[in-house]
């Protein structure tokens, strides 16, 4: 038996064993980096999904708003018609009645002239 430096076969027996850890080694990061990645990029897709909700929550927030604040349309003119010589009388009351209302305070101004259209359509 030979003592000292190791024979061919031993050199070739921790080579193999050296490479195999070296593999091992390399999978195994390789593995840690392929999911850091993953679990990088599935981070990302939640954080932009999450921002993409907000901004609809916001577009939806700011129509909201600018509907409400939208002025009402204005009431559509009403046609003259010609008042036959009893209900003339009659609609003259119900429009004084109203004017009455009126400067008491009891109808606005917008109720004022919807009852006031009312009452000369019909």
């Amino acid at each position: 038996m030979r003592r000292g430096r190791p024979g061919l076969v031993g050199t070739v027996a921790r080579t193999a064993v050296i490479s195999g850890t070296a593999t091992a080694v390399s999978n195994n990061v390789s593995r840690r980096q392929a999911g850091k990645a993953q679990q990088a990029q599935a981070v990302a897709q939640h954080e932009q999904q999450q921002q993409w909700e907000a901004q609809q929550q916001w577009a939806a927030q700011q129509a909201a708003a600018a509907a409400a604040a939208a002025p009402p349309p204005p009431p559509a003119p009403v046609a003259a018609q010609p008042a036959t010589a009893g209900s003339s009388d009659a609609t003259i009351d119900k429009l004084k009645e109203l004017a009455e209302l009126k400067a008491q305070g009891i109808l606005t101004d917008d109720e004022f002239a919807a009852q006031k259209a009312r009452i000369l359509a019909g």
